[in-house]
């Protein structure tokens, strides 16, 4: 077998063990972005971002307000794509609804990877609001949503349960360590 071939097949075998999709969902201003963007870090994996997207496609002209699923569409687009070229996937989206979360799920089936379903919050009440009243944004025209929109929400409760991250306990490397912890765990078990 030439050199090419056997790390190829090294490739591919890595992919089908190690690829996985990780769908983080949560309240705008949980602290989601921050633990997504440093998860994938930590595993060079791929950040798909809905709030970028969605704002992308604001900036575009063609859905100046009501982007409704558009986000949700292009990011499932993007991950099973990333996903089947062997790269492990982490989603950044509020993900509220049941539905979303499902499509998130099909993705997953769909390629043939492991999904693992991630809540984030911040259960301190007072910080959750401070975040939310004084964060700025880091995507050029996205207007952050008010306390009151966070909280007026509608925000599906999770069943099953997912893997609960709750920022306001620890710091961001602690507590992305401990996710690649329980991942592992999970993964191991499956």
């Amino acid at each position: 077998m030439s050199e090419f071939c056997r790390v190829l097949e090294t490739g591919k075998k890595r992919r089908e063990t190690q690829t996985m999709l990780i769908i983080l969902g949560g309240l705008p201003a949980s602290g989601k972005t921050t633990i997504a963007g440093a998860l994938a870090d930590v595993l060079e994996a791929v950040h798909v971002r809905v709030d970028t997207i969605e704002q992308a496609i604001r900036a575009s002209g063609m859905l100046r307000d009501a982007v409704g699923p558009a986000g949700y569409m292009v990011a499932y687009g993007i991950a099973e794509d990333n996903l089947r070229l062997g790269r492990t996937v982490v989603a950044d989206s509020v993900n509220p609804l049941k539905i979303t979360r499902e499509a998130w799920l099909s993705v997953a089936a769909r390629c043939g990877v492991k999904a693992f379903e991630v809540e984030v919050l911040c259960s301190d009440k007072d910080e959750h609001r401070r975040r939310a009243e004084t964060r700025p944004t880091d995507v050029e025209g996205l207007i952050k949503p008010s306390w009151q929109e966070i909280v007026d929400r509608t925000y599906e409760e999770w069943q099953p349960r997912p893997i609960v991250v709750d920022t306001s306990v620890g710091s961001v490397d602690d507590l992305v360590a401990d996710l690649i912890t329980r991942l592992d765990r999970d993964r191991s078990e499956e």
